[in-house]
């Protein structure tokens, strides 16, 4: 990559090329051209990327992009391109700044690569023993130099000291040491190598794998241990995962060479061949030896990839089955007291299924001896029989035990079980609302009897005779299954009814709900599982609760409509504010606060019929629940007392949130209603005054809360509302929620509030009229009087020209001010105002205009007298 020279000449002083403006047309240009073609060449080296998995390809291309961006560097320091950069500096060229950033982004990226080769450079050595080393003990000599070497790239580099490029590093160098034993370790060949050389082999690729983990560890610990480093903190699934999976599968490997070396190769050798006389019958049997490994040979996938994990554990599994009776025993004695058991199987029955497998795999091995008579007579035979016998035996007592055990338990607790109650009832001492939400029904079908069923029909299986009253048991399964199935889902249609219930619902169907408990106390007294009626009792209870969901529903139904009606009165805008009659007219106070009792009015109308149909819709469910009508039975005390506090706190609401959005309304800057400034001499007012406002807005807050004076409050214990009580002749009391809500404390807050905010803004307007009474002059003082002065003085025609120039120039200002002010929820009109200060100026002018021409007058007619008595003494 080479940077163009500009052709231009650049000769002569930076100062004096900067101001040509041919010389800037064309350094602009080149450089533009510098700017995209260093930014490309940015771009395409943050792109690339190693070009293979190990670690050697992350050296190789921090080194390429190290020698790229270093010739490109080089030329940017070229004394032709600093004088370039100089000129367009001088010159304040727009192109300067965007050419420097890439320039800074060069000098960043070169740095970095160089630094990264700089510490990358210190690894190779070892990393290339990792790749390119002629076995794994140079291998095993490098991993821990290695390490070390890249703790101090981590102490040291300013870019490979964080996780996002050291991890990945390390990942690299984890893939090159699992492909060196994947190249190493050839399945295909393994097993036909020489036997021990083979074992060798796959020891050394175990251990390396594990060194790498070791070292790494080892590494961590001593950074931890020095307190001075920063820790390695890193993705250990990213570092390990590979290289501990292939860690077990070596293991799996070398496991196998053990086996075959160990045990058969030891027992099928030379001395039986002698000892049999059946040389041919031994080398059949080495080839079924050899025949074990034929799976693992001949595998279609990657026994090394953790994607086929699976399928190599399930190749194991099937190797570990052909291999020698001691394992099988081994097996056998390790989970005798817990053995594993196949899904579904039961516990007993289960454990001896489990014995017998084990049994006929440590049989087929016997039978394949026996093939060769001579087999069991060696040594080495004589000791598999002896230990088949043992395993054998012990086998056989730990079946009859189970078996022994498991009838003796049956025949006890069977029909122990079969006298359980089928229901039990326990009770919820987390459930606050009421006792009868607290108790709960449950199935009491034993898990054991269930166990018993099922062991049963598996001891049967494997041929045991089972206790009479067990296969009775075990006959009757379907019948049991159903008769639990149908309890439990008429439970759950009763718990799930009872969970809708609230607390005053519960209290009002007491009754119904002890009828309910009535139909199941036979489930839970009388009934057992050997009883003939289950079916029966199922049906009946499956009835009474029918009957009580729809008493549920109806209830529910109506405490909907209840519910929606006070939804309906909670929502209620009492505060109606009127439109503006034409555009920016707004109404003046009186007829505010008028429009908002007469709509309050209609609104209180709507709300009281919806809380008068409330009793009526409480009549129904008294109707439903006691078969009355009369609006005060016993049975629904409490649900009235439910209901009337319910009314209470929508009521409660109803105020609170209108006072609150009354409130947010005069402290919007949003009028709502005018008012005017008028001259009161001697003082500037407001029409209607700050007095009338404030007591306007008073009552008006006051009708709000007294709104609840419209609902009556039920007699005690019903839901009929009271009648008016006579005190006196003539004093009539009606009880209603507005003593109660009336005192509550957030309505008197809020009521207070909206007050002083009122307050606030009187108070504000009034020191906004205050810059009126700069002109408080014109209507302070007496006209008549300061005329008579001003005539007495006989001022010259300049005294004259003076006062009026300042009334007309009071009267011009005037028209100036602004008519308007919008101040929160007040507009205030200020032309009649202004219209007064004008009127006082022109009076002012006028009367001086008045005295101004008698003056004038005066004067002309005792000039006209001189002038006549100069004349007549001429003539004389």
């Amino acid at each position: 990559i080479k940077l163009e020279m500009p052709t231009i000449n650049l000769d002569g002083e930076v100062t004096v090329l900067a101001t040509v403006p041919e010389v800037i047309e064309a350094l602009e240009s080149c450089a533009m051209t510098w700017q995209k073609l260093i930014s490309t060449a940015l771009e395409e080296q943050l792109k690339k990327v190693p070009q293979g998995n190990g670690p050697l390809a992350e050296v190789d291309l921090w080194r390429e992009r190290n020698n790229t961006l270093s010739a490109l560097t080089e030329q940017t320091k070229l004394s032709d391109v600093q004088k370039v950069l100089e000129i367009l500096q001088e010159a304040e060229s727009e192109h300067i700044g965007d050419l420097q950033i890439v320039l800074s982004d060069l000098r960043k990226c070169h740095m970095e690569a160089l630094d990264n080769v700089k510490f990358l450079s210190t690894l190779e050595r070892h990393l290339k023993n990792l790749t390119y080393g002629t076995g794994f003990n140079v291998v095993l000599d490098t991993i821990p130099s290695l390490m070390n070497a890249l703790r101090m790239v981590w102490i040291i580099s300013r870019h490979y000291n964080k996780d996002e490029r050291m991890v990945p590093l390390m990942e690299r160098i984890a893939w090159e040491i699992s492909a060196r034993v994947y190249k190493v370790v050839d399945l295909h060949t393994l097993f036909k190598e020489d036997r021990a050389a083979a074992k060798k082999k796959i020891a050394e690729a175990k251990s390396t794998l594990e060194q790498w983990k070791k070292c790494y560890f080892a590494v961590r610990a001593e950074i931890e241990a020095s307190g001075r480093e920063q820790h390695w903190e890193f993705d250990r699934k990213r570092l390990f995962e590979k290289t501990d999976y292939m860690t077990s599968v070596c293991q799996d490997l070398y496991d196998i060479l053990q086996v075959i070396i160990e045990e058969f190769y030891n027992i099928f050798g030379p001395e039986l061949k002698t000892v049999t006389g059946d040389p041919e019958r031994i080398d059949d049997l080495l080839r079924a030896v050899k025949g074990l490994t034929s799976p693992v040979e001949e595998l279609t996938f990657d026994p090394f990839s953790i994607k086929s994990a699976h399928d190599w554990k399930l190749i194991m599994e099937e190797f570990k089955e052909e291999v020698s009776v001691e394992n099988v025993k081994q097996i056998f004695v390790q989970n005798l007291k817990d053995p594993p058991l196949y899904k579904n199987h039961p516990p007993v029955a289960g454990a001896i299924y489990w014995s017998r497998a084990l049994f006929y795999r440590i049989k087929r091995t016997i039978i394949r001896f026996q093939e060769v008579e001579e087999l069991l007579a060696s040594e080495r035979g004589k000791e598999v029989k002896q230990i088949y016998l043992q395993v054998a035996k012990r086998m056989k007592e730990y079946e009859d035990q189970k078996y022994n055990q498991w009838r003796d338990g049956t025949e006890q607790t069977l029909p122990l079980l079969l006298k359980n109650t089928l229901l039990t009832v326990i009770t919820v001492t987390e459930e606050p609302v009421t006792t009868k939400k607290g108790v709960r029904f449950i199935v009491n079908f034993s898990p054991m009897l269930h166990e018993i069923i099922v062991e049963t029909k598996y001891m049967e299986q494997l041929g045991f005779p089972v206790p009479e009253i067990a296969r009775y048991v075990a006959l009757q399964e379907d019948k049991y299954l159903r008769y639990t199935n149908g309890l439990k889902n008429m439970l759950d249609r009763y718990h799930r009814l009872m969970g809708t219930l609230n607390e005053a619902e519960t209290k009002l169907l007491d009754d119904h709900i002890q009828e309910l408990w009535r139909v199941f106390k036979s489930g839970h007294r009388r009934l057992n599982w050997n009883s003939l009626g289950i079916g029966d009792f199922i049906v009946r209870c499956t009835q009474a609760i029918r009957k009580f969901e729809s008493l549920v529903h109806q209830i529910h139904n109506n405490s909907e409509d209840i519910s929606n009606k006070l939804l309906f009165i909670e929502s209620t805008n009492l505060f109606k504010f009127p439109l503006s009659k034409n555009g920016d007219e707004l109404p003046k106070a009186k007829e505010f606060f008028e429009y908002l009792k007469c709509e309050r009015a209609k609104d209180v109308a709507h709300m009281v019929r919806k809380y008068t149909a409330i009793s009526q819709l409480l009549i129904k469910v008294e109707g439903r629940v006691a078969n009355t009508n009369s609006g005060k039975s016993p049975k629904l005390t409490s649900y009235y007392a439910y209901w009337e506090n319910r009314i209470y706190q929508v009521l409660t609401q109803l105020i609170v949130k209108n006072l609150q959005a009354f409130n947010a309304a005069i402290l919007a800057n949003v009028p709502l209603f005018q008012t005017e400034a008028i001259l009161s001499v001697p003082e500037i007012i407001l029409q209607p005054n700050a007095s009338e406002i404030d007591k306007m807005t008073v009552q008006c807050i006051r009708d709000c809360v007294e709104v609840t004076k419209h609902f009556v409050r039920w007699m005690h214990g019903t839901c009929i509302e009271c009648p008016p009580q006579h005190i006196k002749e003539d004093e009539v009391i009606t009880f209603s929620f507005y003593s109660d809500v009336s005192q509550n404390p957030l309505i008197i807050e809020q009521a207070i509030l909206i007050t002083q905010n009122v307050h606030k803004l009187l108070a504000s307007l009034s020191k906004y009229l205050n810059q009126w009474k700069r002109y408080h002059l014109l209507w302070k003082l007496d006209k008549d009087i300061v005329m008579e002065r001003l005539a007495a003085e006989k001022p010259a025609c300049i005294t004259f020209d003076e006062e009026l120039q300042f009334y007309m120039k009071v009267a011009q200002e005037v028209t100036q001010q602004p008519l308007i002010k919008d101040e929160q929820f007040i507009r205030l009109q200020l032309a009649p105002l202004a219209y007064t200060v004008q009127e006082n100026a022109r009076g002012w002018m006028i009367s001086l205009g008045k005295l101004l021409n008698e003056s004038a007058r005066e004067e002309l007619f005792s000039l006209q007298e001189e002038i006549q008595v100069g004349v007549f003494s001429s003539c004389c």
